[in-house]
């Protein structure tokens, strides 16, 4: 994936659900520690630019090419993102019918938390319907 200043926060979200359709990221105005969840009050409008939307701390205005690997840990993801384009980011897995912060799977990789999420709502679609 491709990041410049100029593109929209919801455009990395819809390339990361492309890529990892049983997890998502959310942007957040502060950063966060490795297992430590993030406050709704604290996230960022998706309308917002990559500019826009940086820490004001961040004094680079890096662009280029972000590789999602799926080997990744959700914590080398969300601190890569940080460290390359100073966007505090939180990835949330599909737990049933919710959304939940990955806060205590952190460690995993990209990978098992997507394939937790299919199997979670493969069991909730069995268990509940549709």
């Amino acid at each position: 994936m491709v990041i410049t200043g100029s593109k929209k926060l919801k455009d990395i979200q819809q390339a990361f659900s492309q890529r990892f359709p049983y997890l998502r990221v959310q942007f957040y105005a502060t950063p966060h520690l490795v297992g430590e969840g993030s406050s709704v009050r604290e996230q960022i409008n998706e309308n917002k630019t990559i500019a826009e939307a940086r820490h004001p701390d961040y004094n680079r205005d890096n662009t280029g090419e972000f590789l999602m690997d799926e080997h990744m840990t959700v914590a080398e993801f969300e601190k890569a993102f940080f460290d390359q384009f100073g966007l505090s980011v939180q990835v949330f897995r599909k737990s049933g019918a919710l959304w939940m912060q990955t806060t205590s799977t952190d460690h995993w990789n990209l990978a098992e938390q997507n394939r937790k999420g299919g199997s979670s709502e493969e069991a909730f679609i069995d268990k509940y319907g549709a």
